[in-house]
Order: structure tokens, then sequence, then C-alpha cells
């Protein structure tokens, strides 16, 4: 389907660069070039902004706190995330290494395709046009339904046109803005984020309602093999395997968190696994490009290793569909199906690849390590949830599905490009958001920044100079970040 779907798509983006050449030649009357943008201006729209703005003038006054309360919430929001991508970038080349996509590089189609990114959906030039058209138009009409709200004139809506890239703008009469106050203007500043934020909201809800709809529970998901802690005076091969660990001090806490980033490994089973035996000659299996050692003492370190179980020998790989044809839809289905069964005897599982491709095992069910009578079959499951306030919104916007469930699609084709649709306009609806308000001359936030100062500080020269501190320490971040960035390849 993805390949096909692209095609279509690269067809689409042909002709919609012909029809903007095309209309850009038809209506060259009515353009106006600033810079590298084409600008296309109309009065389309604007009874429509009136009327809102005029008709729901209680509406829009309740609303227009929480606007102000939201752009500064996004603001410290994206400064502290600003802050902390520069010290991940500075302390962590080797997964900035692994993420591949350069920090600045803007979102494209086709970009998680190009640098191979799993942890993203693919992107399509046909989401890139029907995103932008929700998330620029809602955008800028907050920002005029807002003007007109205050008596502000709105002289014209339009879209700029930088080849086949588009944009919206509602234009308001400066003059008339100047003459307000401090409040109306961050009011009318910070009013397109807030319609970011409300857009998002709105396309979450749908999601979930679509989600409901077009998926249903068919399997379960591992992300890991069972695995123990070995101490390295345990095993009878370390001279051989010495000096392919990379050594680290941890506590406990920082062991707990290198577990979790072991669980990766079930990932990367076309490398291999190497095989260990320790003392008692029981075997064990590390993958020698990723093990890593934990020192939890001084005299003390170990490796995390996975038991020699059925599932490690036969790599077992997909969700897990079903066992002797009973449906397994959870981790209670699992360990109540491999109850029923006991060492040595063999089970069909059948797992699902990817969409469309079933792959099938017969396995012989293995002896626990904890009760040789309990029949086992050696999957794990680790939690990677992110920790802190960002890992409380993501288990939050991802509450609708459980991360262990594999969904299968109602509808083929159809509704996974749907739910990807849905989910990159919430994600670039929060992320336009969220840079919207750095305190950038570029941006919205630059002036409401400079407004915020110059309401607290009531010296123009004063506020000035902050924003024009702001601006260069900002440009300065995005520098050092690039650095960073191209530092982790060297």
């Amino acid at each position: 389907m993805a390949i096909s779907f692209i095609v279509y798509d690269l067809i689409f983006l042909v002709a919609f660069t012909l029809f903007v050449i095309v209309f850009l030649y038809t209506h060259r009357k009515n353009l106006e070039k600033e810079g590298l943008l084409y600008l296309y201006r109309t009065k389309l729209g604007l009874k429509i902004i009136d009327r809102i703005g005029r008709k729901y003038r209680r509406t829009l006054k309740v609303l227009s706190f929480v606007s102000i309360t939201m752009g500064y919430t996004l603001m410290a929001m994206i400064v502290y995330m600003m802050i902390k991508v520069v010290y991940f970038y500075y302390a962590f080349p080797s997964i900035v290494r692994a993420i591949k996509v350069p920090p600045l590089i803007p979102l494209v189609p086709y970009l998680p395709a190009i640098f191979k990114i799993d942890f993203l959906p693919p992107f399509y030039f046909t989401y890139w046009i029907l995103i932008i058209a929700i998330i620029a138009i809602t955008h800028e009409m907050a920002h005029g339904i807002y003007a007109r709200y205050f008596n502000i004139k709105v002289k014209s809506t339009g879209f700029g046109f930088l080849g086949p890239f588009l944009a919206a703008f509602v234009e308001p009469d400066e003059k008339d803005m100047a003459k307000k106050g401090i409040f109306p203007q961050l009011v009318i500043l910070s009013a397109g984020t807030f319609a970011n934020i409300l857009t998002a909201m709105f396309f979450f809800v749908i999601l979930v309602l679509y989600f409901s709809a077009a998926f249903t529970p068919a399997g379960l998901i591992f992300n890991t093999y069972s695995y123990a802690q070995i101490p390295i005076s345990e095993i009878n091969n370390y001279e051989m395997l010495n000096g392919t660990f990379v050594s680290f001090n941890s506590n406990k806490s920082g062991l707990l968190q290198n577990a979790e980033a072991r669980s990766l490994i079930a990932a990367n089973l076309q490398q291999g696994l190497t095989e260990i035996k320790i003392k008692n000659n029981k075997s064990y299996f590390i993958d020698i490009n990723l093990v890593e050692i934990n020192r939890q003492s001084e005299n003390e370190s170990v490796i995390l290793a996975y038991y020699d179980s059925p599932a490690v020998r036969e790599q077992l790989q997909g969700a897990i569909i079903s066992i002797n044809e009973v449906p397994i839809l959870s981790r209670e289905d699992l360990q109540r199906e491999l109850e029923k069964y006991i060492p040595g005897q063999r089970v069909m599982i059948t797992t699902q690849i990817d969409e469309g491709n079933q792959q099938n095992y017969s396995i012989v069910l293995g002896k626990h390590p904890l009760n040789e009578n309990v029949s086992f079959l050696g999957v794990g499951f680790v939690s990677q949830e992110q920790r802190g306030v960002f890992g409380k919104v993501s288990k939050m916007f991802t509450a609708f599905k459980s991360s262990s469930t594999y969904y299968r699609p109602a509808f083929d084709g159809v509704s996974i490009f749907v739910y990807n649709l849905l989910w990159w306009i919430i994600l670039i609806s929060i992320s336009v958001a969220l840079v919207n308000m750095l305190p950038l001359g570029l941006f919205d936030g630059g002036r409401f920044f400079y407004l915020t100062v110059l309401a607290i500080t009531r010296s123009e020269s004063f506020a000035k100079k902050s924003f024009t501190f702001m601006t260069y320490f900002f440009l300065f971040l995005l520098a050092l970040l690039m650095v960073f960035w191209a530092l982790a390849f060297l």
C-alpha cells in the first residue's frame, strides 16, 4: 500500500505544483512579492471573521484570558524544551546518531522514509497540504476574529506561495492595532496558537472515536525477551568477550534505566545473538554489539542477558496472534494459554510481522527459570514510558489504546492512512503552537515577549533590548544545537 500510494502522492504533488503555477500566472495582477514569498490578497473570509468577532463577544471575552494564559504557558514550555534539547544533543551523542535527523530540518513529505525514522509514521505530501490548510486557516482566522473583537480593521486575507508550499495570512491594520492597549495586542498575538491547541484537542477527540471504529484488538506485542542480571565473574567465556563491552558507573536507578534501554535489543535480531555460559553451565544470550556492563558497586559488575528460552532460540518476532489457533489479545490471554501446557510440549504460535504478513512458529516450550514445572516461552514486556511532565502528557494522549496490543485495521490501507493523518494534524498543531511562541522576531512570540516586558517595566528602551537579547540568545541555541548534532557524527 505504502509504495503504491507514494506514486499517487507524487502525481498529486506534480499536479498541485502545476496548478499553483497556473494560478499565480493567471492572477499575477493580484500578487505582491515579499522576499521569496508571493502574496495573494483577497477579501475571502472577512465577513465570517467580522460576524464571529462581533456576534460572540461574551464568549470571546472569556476566551481572551484563556488565550493569554495559553500563550505564556506555551512560551515557558518551548523555552524549557529548547534548553532541554540542546543539553540532550550535548549529553547523548549516541542517541543523536541513531535519530539521524538534523534538528533544524523542516518537516517535509517523505522525511520519515528518507531518514528511516521508525518512531514516526509516514508523512506524505497529501498530508502536508491538508494539514497546512487546517492549521494555517484556523490560526490566522483566530488573529482576525480577535482583531475585529477589539474593533481593529482587517484589511485582507490571503495565501502565501513559496513554490508548492503554502501559507495563509490575515492582515489587520497595523496602525489601528498599535493604538490599542497592551492587553488587546497580547490577546490577538496569542489567539493563533490558542486556535492551534483547540484544533489539536478537537482532532484528538476525532482520533479516539475513529480508532475505536477502524481498529480491533488482534494480538499481543512483546518488546523484549525475558532477561536476567548475570555477574561478570560467573561467565565462563568472559575472557573471549572482554573488551567488547562498554563499561559505565551506575547506581540502582541507573541500572533500571539501562534495563529499559536493553529492551530495544529485540529490534536488532538481524545482528545475531552470542551465547554465553556461566559456571553452573547454564546458557544465556547477549547481543554483543549492544550489551553494556552495569556496575552495581565497586566490586560487583553485571550484564543483562536473555534466558536460554524457546523465544530466543527461534528468534520469535512480531505480535503474537494465536497459540494453537486460540486468539491471544492480552498478557492475561498469553499466561492463561501457556498454563494449559507443560514444559516439553510443542505449540504452534502465529505472529503478525507487518500488515498482511504472518509467520508460524512450531515451538517446544521450555522450563521456567524459577519453576521447572511451569512452561516457559521467554517473551518480555518492559515499560518504555517517559518520565516527567512530558511523559505524563504522552501517557494521557495514548491512554485510549494499549501499547502491548496489536490492532488490526478494519479497512485495509484506509484505516492506517486516516489514522496517521489525524495523528499528524494533532502533532503539528501542537508543534506550530509551541514554535510560534518562541520569543523571536520571526514569530508571534517575539512581539508577545516584547509587550510583556513593556507592560512590566513601562520602558520601551528596556523592552527592545530584552527582545533583542532573547532573539540572539535563541539563535545562539539553534546554532549550538547544529554544532552538537554535527559533533555527534565525528
